[in-house]
């Protein structure tokens, strides 16, 4: 496909069309030799011994990013969690070795950095193909008027009245024709001033189009979930399980959500980077301000096939193809760590086992995303 085609996700077009949705139910491998190895033959102590826990000698860590270490951990929903959704278990024990991340979520002034150096175009910027777009829609999906079929991206808007039916999210998301990431509110509004907030309305494809230019991956979502967790790993949150520390740590809707945010965090949208403190390894917004992507394929079966496996899987990567039970046209990554729209009420996704699914081609105004790199990719970029 051409680069300036935007092959938009039948989702949002459904949506515009008539859609409803609940966000209570939605849901390179580097393995080395010698891991695969011992995955294969040895006992899990020993696939314990062999992960790579300590930054690899001659290995600097690069500027904005911090080491997590790797261990095996269990991954998944943890039994005190009361709000935990059906998708983030069962829980189940997983090897990840040790890498870099970026200290905060990728900022406006780095995405601009990157455009500027490639003219890349981001998915909310393209035209709209029908041809290419019906392709991924079910059969008789009608075509949307052509003011609809206008480059632009998904937005949020209060409510004036409380909701009495939260699994309805078109009466809070909106298509804004001229959204996109230098537009997060739409062709009137800037990112002038907000060079250090997360930047937004980012596809999936649009972020591992960044992370191959700046010789960076995203995160799996097991990796994700260890670097969140830090060392109070089986609590519910990065810092713990007192929810009353909730407006300290995270970005998050306080009051009647979507009618009113009280701002009791001190923030309304999304927040400038470093707003808050920081979890056990240095890693900032973890929890709240803006959904970041991960490299996983969103699959209903997965956790469970994972819980049933009597090995522990290394390093693992996701299924290996996407199935969501509830939008099984669509091809789903799983986002990470919940947004400025995350409340007790709604989704609770600022808990560390949160998880969503999220077609590869959509963008909203609170999805993000940030780097990784392992020791393995530094040397062969220094090669």
């Amino acid at each position: 496909m051409k680069n300036n085609i935007r092959p938009i996700s039948w989702l949002v077009i459904i949506f515009l069309v008539t859609f409803h949705f609940s966000c209570k139910e939605q849901h390179k491998k580097e393995t080395s030799s010698k891991n695969s190895k011992l995955l294969e033959e040895s006992g899990f102590d020993e696939i314990e011994r062999a992960l790579l826990t300590e930054v690899p000698n001659g290995i600097e860590t690069p500027i904005g990013m911090v080491w997590v270490p790797g261990a095996k951990f269990t991954r998944g929903a943890v039994a005190l969690d009361k709000m935990a959704m059906s998708h983030e278990g069962p829980p189940h024990t997983v090897a990840v070795d040790g890498f870099f991340m970026d200290i905060t979520e990728v900022t406006n002034k780095q995405f601009k950095r990157f455009v500027e150096e490639t003219g890349y175009i981001t998915t909310s910027e393209r035209d709209i193909d029908w041809e290419e777009l019906k392709k991924q829609l079910p059969e008789g999906t009608p075509k949307p008027h052509d003011t609809i079929l206008q480059p632009g991206s998904l937005t949020f808007k209060k409510t004036k009245e409380s909701v009495s039916n939260l699994y309805d999210f078109s009466q809070w998301w909106g298509w804004t024709i001229g959204a996109d990431w230098k537009h997060p509110n739409g062709p009137k509004s800037s990112i002038e001033g907000k060079e250090n907030y997360p930047v937004v309305h980012i596809s999936y494809e649009d972020a591992k189009a960044y992370c191959d230019w700046a010789g960076r991956r995203l995160p799996t979502e097991a990796e994700w979930e260890l670097a969140a967790w830090g060392d109070k790993r089986n609590s519910i949150f990065f810092w713990g399980n007192d929810i009353a520390l909730l407006n300290k740590n995270a970005n998050t809707w306080e009051g009647e959500f979507p009618v009113e945010n009280t701002q009791e965090d001190g923030f309304e949208a999304s927040a400038p980077i470093k707003s808050y403190a920081p979890n056990s390894l240095g890693l900032y917004d973890m929890a709240g301000n803006v959904w970041e992507w991960t490299s996983d394929w969103y699959n209903t079966y997965y956790y469970q096939k994972q819980a049933d496996n009597i090995k522990v899987p290394l390093n693992p990567q996701g299924p290996i193809s996407p199935y969501n039970q509830q939008n099984p046209y669509v091809k789903e990554k799983v986002m990470k760590g919940g947004s400025f729209l995350c409340s007790a009420s709604y989704c609770a996704s600022y808990r560390v086992s949160a998880r969503m699914a999220t077609s590869i081609d959509s963008s909203l105004e609170h999805l993000g995303f940030r780097t990784v790199v392992t020791s393995q990719m530094l040397q062969e970029q220094t090669k």
